[in-house]
Order: structure tokens, then C-alpha cells, then sequence
């Protein structure tokens, strides 16, 4: 058995080479870099950025119905 480890290939890269497989190749074998890097990092920003606030608008959503669920038991047990 090699001891020689296999190239890991990410998801993205897949994505990568059923839309372009000839960028895919330049990028995989020759290790050009297409234009645009810093828009794409920009968009991995905004990515990131809005992910925080789905994340936050969930548990506030969460927290919201329990303090609806707070307020209905309040209001049964006050009869």
C-alpha cells in the first residue's frame, strides 16, 4: 500500500468543474488564479456576515414563542 496521500478535492471544486472543468484544470494543475479574488472574498464576507444574522433572527424567533408560551400559561393560570 502507498503511503503517498490522494489529493483532497472539496465540494466547491466539484461545483468548480461541472460549471467550468477547463478553469477547474488551470487552477487544479497549473495553479492559476482566476480574476476577481478580492470580489469573491468579499462575497464570502457577506456570506459569513448573513449567516450570523439568520442565526440571530432564529433565536430571537425562539425566544419569542416561548415568551408567547410564557404569557398564554400566565393568562390560564390568572382564571
Amino acid at each position: 500500500m502507498s503511503k503517498e496521500r490522494l489529493a483532497i478535492i472539496r465540494a466547491s471544486e466539484i461545483g468548480e468543474y461541472v460549471y467550468c472543468a477547463r478553469a477547474w484544470w488551470l487552477r487544479r494543475a497549473l495553479g492559476w488564479e482566476p480574476s476577481g479574488r478580492e470580489r469573491r472574498e468579499f462575497g464570502s464576507v457577506l456570506h459569513r456576515r448573513h449567516g450570523r444574522a439568520v442565526v440571530g433572527s432564529r433565536a430571537l424567533l425562539l425566544v419569542a414563542v416561548l415568551l408567547l408560551v410564557a404569557a398564554l400559561a400566565l393568562i390560564v393560570a390568572g382564571r
